[in-house]
């Protein structure tokens, strides 16, 4: 009964995201989101850098409202589908079209695809906005917010009302340490190693993030990435469904980011951050509960150098029944299921200390 009511709540998000035209607008929970990550979270930052990371093209934005737009999914994403769950009709624009108006002071989405904690991560693949260029961005929006409103107390008070939400890390080991051929950084760092490096500098950036008056973040932590395809290609499992030493190094890394969150909490006064237990929600028996049935191969046909889809080229129709639109990205539902539970928690350890809709009402 619990599976079925479940699927029941993903289903009805799943019907609000995509027919935006029979939303009621409600009244927002927050006035602003900025969202930051990589391409899990980017709706087009991409789409105007010389990048191999691009989703400007068919079959992305299948089933989408407004068709092809730079979301690296077939439908909305998390960030787009938790700004519906917060009242925002229209979501928040990609940092590139929002902010030279006044709709930077609804939020801008910085996120962009390849992006990692480390400035070198996904070089190799063309041009991407890491996390530190990503917050010289938002440093840029902070001042047209001052402009805005008159003044930088007025500005700054408004930030600390605002929803951040973070999404890095999943670069830094997909198209840095376990990329191939082999990388230095593979050959330089152990796993636990690697781990502690991303983490010192994840705390320094999520540190700056509250330098700028953010004080409700939402901190989302690496998915299973040993059982996403384009690792299951690069690094068959023996007897395994997923790569198993992948799947370790990501615990690794999100154990320490858990350790993080609560030392920012516990040193930074006033600080509200979460951790968002993505590995633990697209785990266990997720994909019974959606009806996926095939959990870990792209519903589109993929390019195997960069395990995106083919310009143009084929696309299951089946899209629901799957986990992966590419060789990376979450489908549209699985999104939604991710986010829904992420913003309220069905069990204890989907978010720590609290899940978003708590996060939101933090003083």
């Amino acid at each position: 009964m619990a599976t079925t009511t479940l699927k029941c709540i993903i289903l009805a998000i799943l019907f609000v995201a995509i027919t935006p035209q029979l939303l009621i607008h409600a009244q927002q929970k927050v006035p602003c989101i900025f969202p930051f990550g990589d391409s899990l979270f980017d709706n087009g930052n991409n789409n105007n850098l010389l990048t191999l990371l691009k989703a400007d093209y068919s079959p992305y934005g299948i089933d989408f409202v407004y068709g092809v737009n730079g979301r690296f999914t077939n439908g909305f994403n998390i960030p787009d589908i938790l700004a519906q769950l917060l009242g925002f009709l229209n979501g928040v624009p990609p940092n590139r079209a929002g902010g030279g108006s006044n709709t930077v002071l609804r939020g801008v989405n910085y996120a962009s695809g390849g992006a990692g904690i480390l400035d070198e991560t996904s070089l190799q693949l063309g041009q991407q906005i890491p996390m530190n260029q990503q917050l010289k961005n938002h440093q840029v929006n902070i001042g047209r917010i001052a402009t805005i409103l008159g003044n930088q107390t007025a500005a700054d008070h408004l930030l600390r009302q605002c929803l951040y939400t973070v999404d890095m890390g999943n670069s830094d080991y997909v198209n840095n340490y376990y990329a191939l051929p082999l990388t230095l950084t593979r050959i330089l760092y152990s796993p636990e190693s690697f781990a502690e490096k991303l983490i010192h500098e994840y705390s320094q950036q999520l540190t700056t993030l509250y330098n700028l008056q953010a004080r409700k973040v939402a901190v989302f932590g690496l998915q299973p990435l040993g059982c996403i395809p384009r690792e299951l290609f690069l690094y068959p499992p023996k007897g395994t469904a997923c790569v198993d030493f992948i799947n370790d190094a990501v615990r690794l890394f999100n154990t320490k980011l858990i350790s993080l969150v609560r030392h920012l909490n516990t040193n930074l006064p006033g600080a509200n951050f979460t951790y968002i237990n993505t590995y633990g929600i697209l785990s266990g028996n997720f994909a019974a509960t959606l009806g996926i049935k095939v959990p870990n191969a792209s519903c589109c046909e993929v390019n195997k150098i960069t395990g995106l889809c083919v310009q143009d080229g084929a696309v299951c129709s089946n899209r629901d029944e799957y986990t992966y639109f590419d060789d990376y990205h979450l489908t549209q539902i699985v999104a939604n299921y991710t986010t829904s539970r992420a913003y309220i928690a069905q069990t204890q350890s989907d978010a720590f200390p609290v899940d978003i809709q708590t996060l939101i009402q933090a003083q």
